[in-house]
């Protein structure tokens, strides 16, 4: 009596990574490979505790940026330098891409949507920009480390994921302030988002600071 094959078992591909275990700086960049997947679970916190209208638009331009990224990739059709390390093409590198967005993006929200209000001191927007560009430099670098994707590929990744960004404020920045049927665009975004209590206080506050101040005040 014969027992039925057991299908073959598959790889979850999304936190998968190939590294060397016996390099220290490998086994870094393979941590630095899940960064993004870390990010998008910051952005669906971030957006489910605090309803910022902001916090929405910045994870729809991340999402507009992937979209990108899975058109280039079917168009250029260039492969990885190792097709075991990895699946797909490889041109431009999603990594690179995904981690320039999300500075240059968060950078322009710092310093010209003033994200943060007047009371964010300037070390802090610095900071957070700054800690940004290492790790989305750092990010592109690990793949080409991994042997995920070549240089130029990991280059051109970022150089569309800055383009993204700005792209991106770009069409933020005109629809808040258009005006239709006697309504701006950030008007209408916040009445069509009553349902699930959508706000835009973020750029007239610091959330983190108001929301110590207002603790503080409920222990008195």
């Amino acid at each position: 009596m014969t027992t039925p094959a057991e299908p073959p078992l598959a790889s979850l591909s999304l936190t998968h990574v190939y590294y060397d275990p016996t390099d220290l700086l490998s086994f870094l960049c393979a941590w630095l490979a899940l960064l993004p997947q870390a990010l998008m679970i910051v952005y669906v916190t971030t957006l489910f505790c605090t309803r910022e209208l902001e916090c929405l638009l910045m994870l729809l331009g991340q999402l507009f940026c992937e979209a990108i990224n899975f058109a280039l990739k079917r168009v250029v059709r260039e492969e990885r330098p190792k097709r075991i390390h990895g699946k797909g093409y490889g041109m431009p590198s999603s990594h690179a891409q995904f981690s320039a967005f999300f500075f240059l993006y968060l950078g322009l929200l710092l310093v010209r949507r003033g994200l943060g209000g007047g009371e964010m001191q300037r070390w802090k927007r610095k900071g957070y920009m700054a800690a940004a560009g290492v790790g989305s430099v750092a990010v592109a670098m690990s793949r080409v480390y991994l042997n995920y994707h070549t240089v130029r590929q990991v280059m051109m990744g970022y150089v569309v994921g800055l383009v993204c960004a700005v792209a991106w404020y770009a069409v933020t920045a005109w629809g808040r302030e258009k005006v239709v049927m006697g309504w701006t665009g950030r008007e209408w975004a916040l009445w069509a988002g009553q349902v699930l209590w959508v706000r835009d206080r973020c750029l007239r506050e610091d959330l983190v600071v108001e929301g110590w101040r207002r603790g503080m005040k409920e222990k008195e």
